[in-house]
């Protein structure tokens, strides 16, 4: 997807903007997906592929990374693009949509979650189709986020 800034600026809420495009991050405990307990797909806010599934959909407890929806994988290994990220003075991993290289969040390691990995991702970068539409997600993912916590 390969629209022009000012395609993008019309597109998108301010917030969507400033997250997707720009690297922001919202408020924590701001978003409307965040307390979304219904069974169905997390597509990007930005061109609407789907990135997450409610199957993997789960409450951290661990301290930082609180706040923000937390998934335990992607939908598949290709829905997203993880990238180092060394900004704000720490080594994190920056999770991307592939289709269209929005900034969803970062991706941290989460004892509370069942396979050790924290998809901490900002509620408007997703929009939340209901229904039981898949089975989670293709296969175990392996990928593995930088150290580092806060977002």
């Amino acid at each position: 997807m390969d629209l022009s800034d000012k395609e993008w600026k019309k597109k998108l809420t301010r917030e969507q903007y400033n997250v997707l495009r720009r690297r922001g991050t919202e408020r924590p405990f701001s978003g409307e997906l965040l307390e979304n307990r219904a069974n169905g797909e997390y597509a990007c806010a930005g061109c609407g592929s789907v990135v997450f599934d409610s199957s993997t959909k789960y409450d951290s407890t661990t301290p930082g990374l609180i706040g923000w929806p937390s998934f335990s994988d992607a939908v598949s290994r290709d829905a997203v693009q993880l990238l180092g990220d060394s900004s704000l003075g720490m080594q994190r991993t920056e999770v991307l949509c592939s289709r269209c290289g929005g900034h969803l969040g970062h991706l941290f390691r989460d004892d509370s979650s069942s396979n050790g990995l924290h998809y901490c991702i900002n509620s408007c970068a997703l929009e939340f189709s209901e229904g039981d539409k898949s089975a989670g997600p293709e296969s175990e993912s392996s990928l593995e986020p930088s150290d580092g916590i806060g977002r």
